[in-house]
């Protein structure tokens, strides 16, 4: 009885899922274009690796899917002269953090936590933390998430701790921490936090955070060469890190795999990590398709939207182009940023002793860069940063294009009658009751008629061009020039025609 009560709410939905068709791309040309470019761009990598003493480096893109191009570059152990391969791993320090947000996400989607649970709910030994002051609110996971803590910035520390086992981490809680600022009052990148977030999982989920990230994301995802430890790492396809001092490269000893790990711990290949990529960049854009990855699309989603904190820059260019109003913030796990181009970019590096690197993805472009490196804190991010640019400007990157759904199709076939010929059917069907309230049933046909006579002898209307599925517009044409017709609907179960405005 239920199966079948089932089957029949599938069969009452589908008309309405199917009035939802995702915005996709249509230029044939984009992949080719971006194909085109990798000669200039591996000359680019190549040439950051020379100037910045790295040793060997690893740099791929991705888009719609696939690894569609890739470059391996270099040195990966000097003494042996083993160069670095495609199957070549690399730690990737804090690009680590992201995966650690997902378990906690994920947990959260599970129900076995809330992230407004205090972190002491789960970290007892965390209430010996004495609060920054008497009215400073309790630190939550919320806060641990967005680097919204009170933790002080603690690169430089954090790195060297990557191998401390659970007691350490216990007799840092024992001795309590000291705050910067109050909790929830300002961004400052925290491995701290991060690191009590893995503890959170291994309490959670009664399994240490390693195995838990391992078996629910890496695993179902296909990272089968990603791992914690660097010991389980044949030795010939290890990346070893280096620092350069006094004109030559010195060895950076690797840490084990400890309770820091959480922060910055996760060793990877370029193969592995473009199945992450494609993950994320599968969130977008909402649909009805099957979701078969291990955390839902609207959790990534989530997780690609800034919390608070958002600061604006205006960044005026060298050669002299307009100048760019960028929006920065942080979510979980992930930088994000957006500009007055309407571009989105979500990111996050990775340094620490021997390793540098950086990925970033535009959602709204369907592509990402990935680079690894070893070199200690190598600057990945500044040439991703470059080449994606060179990308979104040479290869001329197109946004996603929204088919008009069939109702604002239908609605803007009507209105285009009723500012013509205002027939009775159409303006009883197609107008929501406050439409002649705003403004009068004469007052719109003098409005109308005044508009139309300016471009005169109506000859034509061009497609609707949907800015989502309730809200677009089209052309009117006529024999001296066009009158563009902005409409919204409603959000009726039935959708019909709330605000109108005419553009000469």
């Amino acid at each position: 009885m239920m199966r079948r009560a089932f089957c029949l709410l599938l069969l009452f939905l589908s008309p309405l899922l199917a009035q939802v068709d995702p915005p996709r791309f249509t230029d044939p040309d984009r992949l080719a274009r971006i194909l085109a470019l990798t000669p200039e761009l591996d000359a680019l990598y190549r040439a950051q690796a020379a100037s910045n003493h790295i040793p060997g480096f690893i740099y791929g893109i991705v888009v719609d899917g696939k690894l569609v191009h890739s470059l391996a570059h270099g040195t990966a152990q000097i003494d042996k002269q083993i160069p670095v391969r495609p199957d070549t791993r690399f730690r990737i320090a804090s690009m680590t953090k992201s995966f650690t947000a997902l378990a906690i996400l994920k947990l959260r989607d599970e129900r076995r936590l809330s992230l407004s649970d205090p972190v002491s709910r789960y970290l007892p030994r965390f209430r010996k933390t004495r609060p920054h002051t008497q009215d400073s609110p309790v630190v939550t996971i919320a806060h641990l998430l967005r680097m919204a803590g009170g933790f002080p910035q603690d690169d430089p520390w954090g790195d060297r701790r990557l191998s401390d086992s659970i007691r350490d981490l216990e007799a840092l809680l024992d001795e309590g921490f000291t705050h910067s600022n109050p909790p929830g009052v300002t961004w400052e990148y925290s491995n701290l936090g991060y690191t009590l977030l893995g503890h959170i999982i291994t309490r959670v989920s009664r399994r240490p955070y390693q195995e838990y990230i391992t078996r629910e994301i890496l695993r179902p995802l296909g990272m089968n060469q990603t791992v914690w430890e660097y010991s389980s790492v044949p030795a010939d396809t290890l990346a070893l890190g280096y620092r350069w001092e006094n004109n030559q490269w010195l060895a950076e000893p690797i840490l084990h795999d400890g309770t820091f790990g959480a922060m910055g711990g996760l060793i990877t290949t370029l193969d592995d990590f473009h199945r992450y990529v494609v993950f994320h960049l599968d969130a977008w854009p909402a649909r009805n398709d099957p979701d078969p990855f291990p955390v839902s699309r609207a959790t990534r989603r989530e997780m690609h939207r800034p919390a608070e904190f958002i600061s604006v820059v205006l960044d005026t260019p060298a050669d002299g182009s307009p100048a760019v109003a960028r929006a920065n913030g942080y979510s979980c796990g992930l930088s994000w940023q957006t500009d007055s181009l309407d571009v989105t970019r979500l990111r996050h590096a990775g340094g620490l002793p021997g390793y540098g690197s950086e990925y970033r993805f535009l959602p709204g472009h369907g592509i990402g860069l990935i680079a690894f490196a070893n070199r200690t804190y190598a600057p990945m991010t500044a040439i991703n940063t470059r080449a994606m640019e060179l990308l979104l400007d040479r290869a001329r990157l197109p946004t996603r294009v929204l088919a008009p759904s069939a109702i604002l199709q239908q609605r803007a076939t009507q209105l285009a009658r009723i500012l013509v010929d205002w027939p009775e059917a159409d303006l009883t069907n197609a107008l929501s009751p406050n439409f002649f309230l705003d403004r009068s049933h004469e007052g719109w046909r003098k409005l109308a008629g005044k508009r139309l006579s300016e471009i005169g002898d109506v000859t034509g209307t061009s497609p609707v061009r949907p800015d989502n599925h309730l809200r677009g517009r089209f052309d009117i044409t006529g024999t001296k020039g066009e009158l563009t017709v902005f409409f919204t609907l409603t959000p009726e179960a039935t959708p019909r025609i709330q605000e109108v405005r005419l553009n000469p």
